[in-house]
């Protein structure tokens, strides 16, 4: 039995989720963030924004139990992403928006939703069907306009847990992003290393990749910082938690 299953096991038995399940957040089998239009953990991996700690390098990792209405799944680690107070740059939009999802591991799926506000503004059912690489949902956001922050939430089929992103949207006119902050950076976060290997040509599909390796990608070099199998749709543009730009 894997270990979120055991989990569950022991939360359906002594009803105490909470405490025990986020201490597990950061063990799930299963990862994924809205890449685009950028989530608030895409805007930190993507270096937009400053100052956001570990979120930079995991942004696919914001799980916590199910039924939260927070940015950062409760976890304090994360706790800058529920910041409304930072200039998060906001994605010009229409009243349709189309999300999509990049996930850095699949898992079987009950539901997508979203929300606006508190209220939910759509959800999309998969009936514990594992997704593709990548998904993509195409949401009304019901004639809203001005700046709006969306809440998405990726609920995990056989396990109490679920995935959130925050978007900043500018709907209709009056578009344009705010200044991204210029805080110094911490000294906290691990320093990137100078000890590069060379460049192994041109990203593809179906490639084993190990951390440190680097490719060529639209002009561009990037560097791998977690090791994986890539799929068609995983670009490293697409996918800061995988590839680092150099």
């Amino acid at each position: 039995m894997s270990l979120k299953r055991k989990l569950a096991a022991v939360i359906a038995g002594v009803g105490l989720a909470p405490f025990i399940v986020v201490v597990s957040a950061g063990t799930a089998s299963a990862h994924g963030y809205i890449s685009s239009p950028p989530s608030r953990q895409a805007m930190c991996a993507q270096g937009r924004v400053s100052n956001c700690g570990a979120i930079v390098y995991e942004p696919q990792s914001v799980e916590g139990p199910k039924g939260q209405r927070n940015c950062h799944a409760g976890l304090t680690q994360f706790a800058v992403l529920n910041d409304d107070s930072r200039a998060w740059p906001t994605t010009s939009v229409g009243n349709n928006v189309t999300f999509n999802w990049t996930l850095t591991a699949r898992h079987a799926t009950s539901t997508w939703e979203y929300y606006v506000g508190g209220s939910k503004i759509a959800e999309f059912n998969d009936g514990g069907r594992q997704p593709a690489a990548t998904v993509t949902h195409n949401v009304s956001l019901g004639g809203r306009t001005g700046r709006i922050k969306l809440l998405a939430i990726w609920n995990i089929a056989d396990t109490p847990m679920a995935f959130y992103s925050c978007v900043d949207l500018q709907v209709g006119s009056g578009g344009g992003t705010p200044t991204t902050t210029t805080n110094p950076p911490t000294t906290t976060n691990p320093p990137t290393t100078t000890t590069q290997p060379p460049v192994g040509g041109t990203w593809s599909a179906n490639t084993a990749y190990s951390v440190g390796s680097q490719v060529t990608y639209g002009g561009a070099n990037y560097r791998c910082v977690q090791a994986h199998t890539s799929l068609a749709g995983w670009e490293p543009p697409n996918t800061p938690a995988l590839w680092q730009r150099v």
